[in-house]
């Protein structure tokens, strides 16, 4: 009896500790894409500060897009990559896929990297495509409230968000790398709108 009481106590120790490494892990990756989601708001927050509308409308070429679109197209690409990724967490979770630590984290650097690579063009969909619908306060309104919603997936939601995957254009990710996906995707068009503010024509306040 006392053998078995022994191994029953030494089966909840190691559950407790996996179980402790487990909260601790789900509680790094959540200050990670909050940490993310902050960056990157911040940066396209200080990209767009004080722009006239001249500056806000202006593109740089007939097939380029303007500021004022390019802040509407990471709008628009907030609350559908949010949507895609809030219905795929309620399917059933594989934890059986699930990389360890070290394995995912560097995933999630290529994640962000290739994101961020302007290098690499590509088409917008047609539901992410600008068309002007919003005033610029308003715009900047929409886009503040769609990154909070954001924010509060990745602060409160139950789900063990590493064990939840689905394909997406890098391949099959995490849902822990498609919110790093979406934060890098405001990154890279917040990129994009440096580079119409660095043109010889840019209007000048």
């Amino acid at each position: 009896m006392r053998t078995t009481n022994r191994l029953l106590l030494a089966g909840l120790v190691v559950l407790a500790v996996a179980g402790a490494a487990h909260a601790q892990t789900a509680k790094a990756d959540r200050n990670a894409m909050l940490a993310h989601l902050q960056k990157t708001k911040k940066a396209l927050d200080k990209s767009t500060k004080g722009l006239s509308t001249a500056q806000w409308n202006f593109k740089p070429a007939p097939d380029r897009w303007s500021i004022a679109e390019a802040y509407e197209h990471i709008a628009l690409a907030e609350s559908l990559l949010l949507e895609l990724i809030e219905k795929n967490v309620q399917s059933p979770a594989t934890p059986e896929k699930k990389k360890d630590s070290a394995t995912a984290m560097a995933k999630d650097a290529q994640i962000e990297k290739a994101v961020t690579d302007r290098s690499q063009k590509f088409q917008a969909p047609d539901p992410l495509k600008p068309t002007g619908r919003w005033p610029v306060d308003q715009m900047k309104k929409e886009f503040a409230a769609r990154r909070a919603k954001t924010r509060d997936f990745a602060r409160n939601s139950k789900e063990d968000l590493r064990a939840h995957f689905f394909a997406g254009p890098p391949g099959e990710m995490d849902a822990v790398q498609w919110v790093l996906f979406l934060s890098s995707h405001c990154e890279r068009h917040t990129a994009q709108i440096l580079e119409v503010k660095a043109d010889p024509n840019f209007p000048k306040k």
